[in-house]
């Protein structure tokens, strides 16, 4: 599948490449993260997923050697509320209602799906973090942007400690979320960055994405994580090789 019929695919999924609109697994065949179906197997699972065998600029990675550069900040103007939650049997997914925007440089992302991994797929200097959260943005081009936030054990977040009170315990239909689930809440004070480009970490792997991973953690309480743990104890995909991917670090 080339690059333009991706990109079409992804906007038929409403940019979720693991449910469709109402919140169930996609249809094609299943994959894990353990196992005959594991990440290692991605690629032959499906011939839509030949990206995860084959791709170059697959995701995660290890971000090492940073370049600094003078990259534009990011403009976050985010809604105070989700729409909606589901458990859509590979984590949990919060989905957002129009109007809430990633602007980075002259483009305009819309916020489409919060979800999380544990422990964290972007590694820093060869150390993952307990959780990571990925913010999904789509442009009107179909152009994908994902802001990814690493979480560390620590003090505890409001935020993510009522998403995991609220969260489905088993996969289903996606829910209405509690009203007081603000996803700027799970920022740190400084949006710094790593930017690079590279692919959707679950099938189909496409690799569509410009990521965005903020340089400083958000802290989370233990007991949170070891909450969402119950769920999904681990689903992260192995880091990736860069093959020779620049990876800009803001000023």
């Amino acid at each position: 599948m080339d690059r333009r019929n991706l990109l079409k695919a992804l906007a038929g999924l409403a940019v979720c490449p693991l449910c469709s609109a109402t919140g169930f697994a996609a249809e094609g065949a299943h994959w894990s993260y353990e196992g005959d179906a594991g990440p290692a197997k991605w690629g032959d699972l499906d011939a839509a997923n030949k990206a995860c065998s084959i791709g170059s600029q697959q995701s995660p990675i290890d971000i090492i050697a940073p370049v600094k550069s003078q990259l534009p900040p990011l403009k976050l103007s985010w809604a105070k509320t989700a729409d909606s939650i589901v458990n859509n049997g590979h984590t949990i997914q919060l989905n957002f209602s129009e109007g809430s925007t990633l602007k980075l440089g002259d483009t305009t992302y819309k916020l489409v799906q919060l979800h999380f991994h544990r422990p964290s797929e972007h590694l820093i200097g060869g150390m993952n973090f307990a959780m990571e959260a990925h913010f999904v943005h789509r442009a009107e081009s179909g152009a994908l942007a994902v802001v990814g936030v690493l979480m560390a054990e620590g003090k505890a977040n409001a935020t993510f400690g009522k998403i995991v009170a609220t969260m489905p315990a088993k996969e289903g239909p996606a829910v209405k979320a509690d009203a007081a689930i603000n996803p700027n809440g799970l920022l740190p004070a400084k949006l710094g960055y790593y930017r690079y480009s590279g692919s959707l970490t679950t099938p189909p792997c496409a690799e569509v994405v410009e990521w965005l991973v903020l340089s400083d953690p958000i802290q989370v309480a233990a007991s949170d994580v070891a909450g969402f743990a119950k769920l999904y104890p681990m689903n992260a995909r192995p880091a990736q090789k860069s093959n020779r991917r620049y990876v800009l670090q803001s000023s």
